[in-house]
């Protein structure tokens, strides 16, 4: 199995656990201090969404289970959510965010969205698990789904090392252990490296540093 595969493998199978991480839950639960600071940070995060305006027609890639989709839905026209794991898109549809959500299941890697439809594109905590080898493709791919004018917003783990080879294991509450790509990007390198694709971008960390958001958009 590659290493895209076996990571495509771990999300479908974490659908149902997934929201446990988000929520501190089970063995993802953290100190008091830690989890004041941890939701602090989805806060800012969410306020950052919001002083974005994520209105009109909205692509999200990696939606999951709709942690951001229901954010998204309550701003945009239209928001059509992409995710390549049949679990996590019944997740995110059990949300019943409205008719003007729409969920398509395909690999992020080799799907080309509609072109020139969107005015936002939105992804959380996926950036990180793109492989250099995919990191320009993805971004062309971006490129080509926004209208002109169009913006990103995109949100990510953040942590002030990076991992070695850029791969992280990972074990699910049963014991089943998977390989999944880890890029965990300082601001300044993802600034710089999408600059080398033409794009202009504003990136910073959460004040209590557990999140890294950005806003791109083309010059």
């Amino acid at each position: 199995m590659s290493l895209l595969d076996e990571q495509r493998a771990y999300y479908q199978a974490r659908a149902g656990e997934y929201d446990e991480w988000w929520y501190r839950q089970g063995r993802y639960a953290l100190t008091p201090d830690e989890e004041d600071r941890w939701f602090a940070a989805v806060a800012y995060a969410e306020q950052a969404l919001l002083s974005f305006n994520p209105t009109g027609d909205v692509l999200e890639y990696a939606c999951g289970t709709g942690l951001w989709t229901r954010h998204l839905a309550r701003y945009a026209t239209t928001v059509l959510a992409v995710d390549a794991s049949p679990a996590m898109l019944d997740r995110n549809r059990s949300r019943s965010l409205g008719d003007h959500v729409r969920y398509r299941q395909a690999d992020i890697f080799t799907w080309d969205p509609p072109p020139a439809t969107f005015d936002v594109v939105f992804f959380s905590y996926w950036l990180s698990h793109v492989p250099t080898d995919q990191f320009a493709p993805f971004w062309h791919r971006v490129n080509a789904a926004l209208r002109p004018g169009g913006r990103v917003f995109l949100l990510d783990s953040y942590h002030h090392e990076e991992l070695p080879g850029h791969t992280q294991p990972r074990t699910l509450n049963d014991g089943r252990q998977f390989q999944i790509v880890k890029h965990f990007w300082q601001p300044s390198a993802l600034t710089a490296a999408v600059a080398a694709l033409g794009w202009r971008m504003t990136a910073d960390v959460a004040p209590d540093g557990h999140i890294l958001y950005a806003t791109a958009e083309r010059p």
